[in-house]
Parts: C-alpha cells; structure tokens; sequence
C-alpha cells in the first residue's frame, strides 16, 4: 500500500518560535518544532513532557464515586469478606486484575481473582461467574475493564448479596447499572480532568485512593507500574498527561525490574537483553498476554503476572507462547479468508464500509482480523462470527469515523455491545445479521468522509539525511513512550538514491534492506523497507526517489541508527 502524504505546513513564526525554544534547550529546531506541536512552548513544560513526574499524577478521589468505592473496600476488608477481582480476557483486563490483586494481597489474604471464558461465558460480567463467587462466599466484586453496560447480571448479582464495584473506561449507558460504586472517568457526570485511562489505569487510581485513604505509602504502588505500561500500549489510548506519566514510570520499571511474570514473557519474546519499547508491547507482549484468552482461557495471563516463582512463571509463559503460535495460524487463515471476500466486493464496487461474516470463524481472533481488514483497506469494518442463535462480532474504525456512534444506531438489534470510537464489540441474533449490515452500511454511507477513507501518512517534517545524527536520536528518544497522541514522529527526505548496496532479504524476499543517500550530503543512512520489495527495481535503477521514515536504533547493531521506512515515493 501507497500512502497520501500529508506534510504539516507551518507558519514562518512558528520556525522563529521553534528556534528560540531550541537554543534554550540545547536540541535540534526539528525536535524543538515537534515539542510546538504537542502544546509544549515553555522550557518548563518541556522540563516536564521530558521527566514526568509520579507526584503530578492527579488526585484519585477526583473521579466521581472514588470514596464510595473506597469505603465499600475498607468495610470489606474490615469484615473480612471475601473480596473477588474480576476483568476482562484481554491485556487491559487482565493486567488490571493482577496489578489490583498482587497490591491487595499484601494487607489481606481473603482475595480470588476471575477471568471469565470467552467461548463459555462471552465478554463482560456472566452470571456463571456470579454464580461462582456466590459458591466462594464471595460479598464483593470488583470488575475491571468492562461491566459498565452489565444491568441485569450487576442486578442478579445484588439479588444473590454480592456488591459491585465497577472500574471500567467503555462509554457508558445513561442509565448506570445498580453498583455500589462506578469508577468511569467517561461518566456524564463525572469531571475527572483525564478522560482516557485505560481499564489497568482506572485500576490503578482505585487503588491509589485505597492507598491514600489508609496512609500506605505510594511506593507500595511503583512495583506494579510495569503492568500499567503494558496495558496503556496495547490498548492504544492517549500517551498524554496522566497516562504519559504512567507509562513513563511503567516503562523504566519495565526496562530496569520487571516483575517476575513479565521477565518470563520477555525472556520468552527475546526481548530480555535489549531495551524494550512500547512498540515491542503492542507487537510482541501484548499478542501473547492476549493469546490465552482468544485461545483458552485468559485466567492463564493473569496466573502468569501475580506469579512470583520465576520456575513456574517460566514454564507458564511457555505455555501462553504455544497458544500465541495457535493464535498466529488460525489468525492468517481467517484474515486471508476475510481477505478474499473483500477482494471480489472490490471488483464489484467500492464499498464505504466492511461488513464481514462466517458461522466458522473463531470468535478468539476476529477482532485481530477487524483491526487487519481496516488497516489493508482504509475503511470501518465489522467481523461477525456465530455462536450458537448468536453472532458475536468486532468493530474497528478509522482515523475520523466513530463505529461507536456508528454501532449505537443499530442498538435495537443488539443483546449488548460496547466499547469506544475506534473499537467495538457485539453480539446479536444471528437471524439479524443481514439486517444489521444493512443499517450499519447506510449510516456509514451518510455520515463518512470519504478524504478519510484515502490511505493517508502523516509527515511531521521534510529533513535531511544530514540532519540525522546519534545526538538527535538521543534527544528523540527523549519524546518516548510513544503512541497515540504522542506520535513517533514520521520524516521525509526527497531525492535520495541507493548508494549501490540496496538489496531483497527475508525468508521470502520480502523485504529490502536499503543504504541510502540524498542530494546534499555524503552521508551513508541505513535503512530497513518491510514488505516492500516491489520496489526495488526501482530503487536499483539508481534513479531518485523520496522517502518517508521513522528513526530507530538497529537492534542488532545497539548504537547504530537506521531508518524504518513507512512509504516509498518514486
């Protein structure tokens, strides 16, 4: 796929402005001009995007219902009830789990924790896993990353004398279900100042109040900062203020004393001699942590993450990387299934939208199959599977268009749906399927804009090969971690050559490993081209062409810097 480049044009006293901030910084005005773009004009406010501090995390209590919560958690305790910690099978929610069960587990023994089956229970609370708890003695729940539409079951579970305390960041009803306490900072009524914690992150707020409330020192927190980390990058929300500093803190824990059961996934990832990136969460720790509950069973995660045996932690995450392997076959036939059927839609017209299903695909894997479908063609997709009278399905979007709102609309048809503006889950009838797609498809076609449906790169800067040196990727390292809302910024060079040792590698010759040079310097830049080695016939013929990139440091040369190229522009 070919991109449309979009290359920021700024104002002429915004490069006077980026290099007075760059003199008064010591860094490159191309960095300077990036901190502009976040917002960032003061040398304290850089002071502050550069070194993010724990103690500007907000105050907990903030959220609305936060000393509800805590009060229901004090009495529970003080009763000595038996307190259940229940989440979601995907990263967010099982690292939410773990983090709030390994930190309560140190002040009070009577704690379990749940993950209900994808394939048994569905997603969300079940009213198996009530029944569970009640068989537990258990009084009080308290459920992470999903529950926020759980009215019924959140009702049965009060018939049965359970108690709820919901921490969940989907959007919300406006009708709450009956829980005693609902930490959400997506809530209508709720003015907490960040509204994009992940599930983990609300977690983590809970239980930094809990924390605070009973004078235990915020350094009991910082171990479990790593699991932060983790779930802020694979679930893709903003890596702005609160969760910047977050995954900040996360990712030093990550790098320098990861818990037990995630040295084990990195040891298992081949990630445990390098520096770990966020990046390497999204493609490498995230699909794993993931991979039991599309899979199996996502309690398995959850088992590995409070492990403190680093024998058992070890022979777990071996385990959660063979159901990852499973997880990668099923997952390539289904997208190349997908695939095939979109590729006749698109001979026969150009459809604004995907609406995709098949009774025998793996429910474990189509939201992974959504997410390919949308990035391949640049357009809202929906993946149903069935299950039994049922479908289930996932929803993602693209860059300017809400499936959220998009899958609202059809609301009547739905049992339960939820999620956010670029990811959804639902299930609904299976003899309503022909009709949702129909509906889905006419509001799509009236509310999207077509100028978001074209592949577009954004391109922060046209730079010079020149430009490019070990002080200024020590300072770009400087704007990590990295992802939503704080990009790795993306740079152009035009008229660039090979520099005659360009060449195709990987198993199939997929790839090409470029050495490059432009127009106005003699300097040799290493690059790396995946999956584009069509255009190395091109490139070979000694003819220019531009480039756009992102700059990295060569895992196998620690040092070395090199290109990963996005796009190539002949």
């Amino acid at each position: 796929m070919h991109f449309k480049w979009d290359i920021e044009q700024r104002p002429e006293q915004w490069e006077q402005q980026a290099m007075g901030l760059a003199e008064k910084l010591n860094i490159s005005p191309i960095l300077a001009a990036q901190l502009l773009k976040r917002g960032i004009s003061t040398v304290s406010a850089a002071k502050r995007f550069f070194r993010p501090q724990l103690s500007d995390l907000l105050n907990p209590f903030l959220l609305k219902d936060m000393d509800i919560a805590v009060d229901r958690l004090n009495d529970a305790i003080g009763r000595k009830e038996r307190i259940m910690v229940y989440g979601d099978y995907d990263v967010d929610g099982c690292t939410a789990v773990a983090l709030i069960y390994k930190f309560l587990q140190q002040f009070y023994s009577n704690i379990d924790y749940y993950i209900p089956d994808r394939y048994d229970e569905g997603y969300g609370v079940s009213k198996k896993g009530i029944d569970y708890a009640k068989s537990q003695g258990v009084k009080l729940i308290i459920i992470l990353d999903c529950g926020i539409k759980a009215h019924e079951e959140i009702k049965y579970a009060k018939e049965q004398g359970i108690d709820f305390i919901i921490c969940d960041h989907h959007m919300p009803d406006d009708n709450m279900p009956p829980a005693v306490a609902i930490l959400n900072p997506k809530r209508a009524d709720d003015t907490y100042p960040f509204k994009h914690l992940c599930g983990c992150g609300v977690g983590f707020k809970f239980m930094q109040a809990f924390a605070k409330n009973n004078g235990i020192p915020f350094s009991k927190l910082m171990p479990l900062l790593d699991l932060c980390a983790i779930s802020i990058a694979t679930d893709l929300v903003q890596v702005t203020d609160e969760n910047r500093i977050l995954a900040y803190h996360g990712m030093k824990l990550l790098n320098q004393s990861p818990s037990v059961g995630v040295q084990a996934i990195l040891d298992i990832c081949g990630l445990a001699d390098r520096e770990i990136s966020m990046s390497d969460i999204v493609f490498k720790i995230g699909p794993r942590l993931n991979a039991s509950g599309r899979m199996e069973n996502g309690k398995l995660s959850v088992d590995l993450l409070v492990q403190k045996n680093i024998d058992i932690a070890k022979a777990l995450a071996k385990h959660i990387n063979e159901y990852n392997e499973q997880r990668k076959d099923i997952d390539k036939q289904t997208t190349e299934e997908a695939n095939s059927i979109v590729a006749k839609l698109e001979k026969q017209q150009h459809p604004k939208c995907i609406v995709l299903y098949d009774e025998n695909w793996n429910k474990g894997v189509i939201g992974i199959v959504a997410s390919r479908l949308t990035e391949m063609y640049c357009r809202p997709t929906v993946v149903l599977t069935r299950d039994g009278q049922f479908a289930t399905g996932s929803a993602r979007s693209i860059p300017g268009f809400d499936v959220y709102a998009a899958i609202k609309e059809c609301r009547d048809l739905l049992i339960n749906f939820g999620g956010h503006t670029y990811a959804c889950g639902m299930t609904i009838k299976w003899c309503d399927v022909a009709e949702f797609t129909k509906r889905f498809k006419a509001y799509v076609d009236t509310h999207i804009n077509l100028t978001h449906t074209e592949p577009t790169l954004d391109v922060d800067a046209v730079i010079d090969f020149g430009d490019i040196n070990k002080r200024l990727f020590h300072d770009l390292k400087r704007f990590s971690p990295f992802g939503p809302g704080n990009p790795k910024p993306v740079f152009a060079t035009k008229n660039v050559y090979d520099f005659g040792t360009s060449k195709v590698v990987g198993r199939e010759q997929e790839h090409i490993k470029l050495e490059l040079v432009d127009s106005k310097s003699p300097t040799v830049v290493n690059g790396i081209a995946f999956g584009q080695s069509a255009a190395a016939r091109f490139i070979k013929s000694r003819r220019s062409f531009d480039v756009a990139y992102t700059i990295e440091e060569n895992v196998y040369k620690r040092g070395n810097i090199q290109l990963l190229i996005e796009d190539i522009h002949f």
